[in-house]
């Protein structure tokens, strides 16, 4: 005997949609009303048995022995963010009848008057922060979900400390309740507002990312603060970012990362990926900072340390880039070693022949398949009314596969 459907149906925003006429049908004809307090509250002269959804584990139990008709209240349309994820996959599917609704991400973009077809949509509630920000960070425009731990406040400590505070900030609080508030304030302005539980946080970026001034890749030399002889210089850098092989969502390591011109094309080419730039000289360090900033670098994790100690806490790499050893090549080809994934990439630049020959064969010593490119570029420069190529040094850029055969 086939049990009874359950009804998952979204409730809208109070006083502004309210519910449907089919949902109200279902409602009326159900024996069982499971929901969260303010949901089951609606419904005050509910004719059949009311249960307050709390531990999910005890509610799928019942659901899956009950024959009595039930209807499960959920917020907007459940399956965005909602319980239907957990309902879908513990129950068959052809129980499951949805009735979604007005989000209530879809009512506060209408209330603050701002499109939202361009936005990402992320979820910190009982989950961790971390993951969340790499995606608010690499977008113009995020709505987020947030709960009592990963309040907008806690956001906004992350975003300062990440360098990342240039958004429009929107507090919606209460939607749809006689308390309802929005909020237009900064990321910084986040830091001294304690929120509403029930809070939804839309930020939007308040200025057009550099990029659209300078390219994803080739940016000029003279456009990067720092020393000249702490940068790889553009056309190097070409070839550098096309050994590393990069996709959008890999974690990079930049190691000796001198002006930081390696990591900020590495983000323009992996918005959604994670890069720590390593860097133990103070005014390399306060060129970094710099460049981050002038570049609008999002996903950039600046690390004040020097190789290898200043590792142990970044997360496992996808690639390696070594652009300075300070005379640790070693110990630092070993550090990268532990911890690189199956299948990672390390690319080393070296301007000498003792570090290429060193960093080739102790990579190679380590199992991995090596490849050497040599780059010799020449720039034109004026001589009275004639123009020449004047060479540069010539750079090694050593590329090694980890698990290739």
């Amino acid at each position: 005997m086939s049990q009874q459907k359950i009804y998952l149906v979204g409730a809208g925003i109070e006083g502004w949609e309210g519910f449907g006429s089919k949902a109200l049908e279902v409602i009326e004809k159900a024996e069982v009303m499971i929901g969260h307090q303010r949901h089951l509250d609606i419904f005050p002269v509910f004719g059949g048995e009311k249960l307050t959804l709390g531990d999910l584990p005890v509610v799928l139990e019942f659901l899956k022995t009950t024959d009595k008709r039930v209807v499960v209240l959920a917020s907007g349309d459940p399956t965005f963010f909602g319980i239907s994820r957990f309902l879908l996959r513990n129950l068959p599917k052809e129980r499951i009848v949805i009735i979604a609704n007005v989000t209530s991400m879809q009512y506060a973009f209408a209330r603050i008057k701002e499109p939202w077809d361009d936005a990402i949509f992320v979820s910190v509630h009982g989950r961790g922060m971390h993951a969340a920000l790499d995606k608010i960070i690499a977008a113009e425009k995020a709505c987020v979900l947030t709960d009592k731990v990963n309040t907008p406040a806690a956001i906004a400590r992350e975003l300062v400390e990440r360098g990342a505070e240039g958004y429009e900030a929107w507090l919606c609080e209460d939607l749809g309740l006689p308390t309802e508030k929005f909020t237009k304030t900064t990321v910084r302005g986040l830091l001294d507002i304690t929120a509403s539980d029930l809070n939804i946080l839309i930020l939007i970026r308040t200025y057009e990312p550099n990029l659209v001034q300078y390219p994803l890749i080739g940016i000029d030399d003279d456009e990067f603060q720092t020393s000249k002889k702490l940068i790889t210089k553009c056309e190097v850098r070409a070839v550098t970012l096309a050994k590393l092989q990069l996709q959008d969502d890999l974690v990079l390591w930049d190691i000796g990362a001198g002006s930081g011109s390696v990591s900020i094309e590495a983000s323009n080419l992996m918005p959604n990926g994670r890069i720590f730039a390593l860097e133990r000289n103070p005014q390399c360090i306060g060129f970094i900072n710099e460049n981050l900033k002038k570049f609008c670098a999002r996903n950039i994790r600046l690390v004040e340390a020097e190789a290898p100690d200043g590792l142990d806490d970044l997360p496992d790499p996808d690639r390696v880039f070594i652009g300075g050893a300070g005379g640790m090549l070693e110990e630092i080809i070993d550090a990268v070693d532990r911890r690189l994934k199956q299948d990672g990439l390390i690319v080393l630049n070296a301007v000498t022949l003792d570090t290429l020959i060193k960093s080739v064969e102790y990579l190679e010593d380590h199992g991995y398949t090596v490849e050497a490119v040599c780059v010799n570029i020449a720039r034109t420069r004026s001589l009275t009314e004639y123009r020449m190529f004047e060479a540069q040094n010539p750079v090694y850029i050593v590329s090694a596969s980890k698990g290739a055969e």
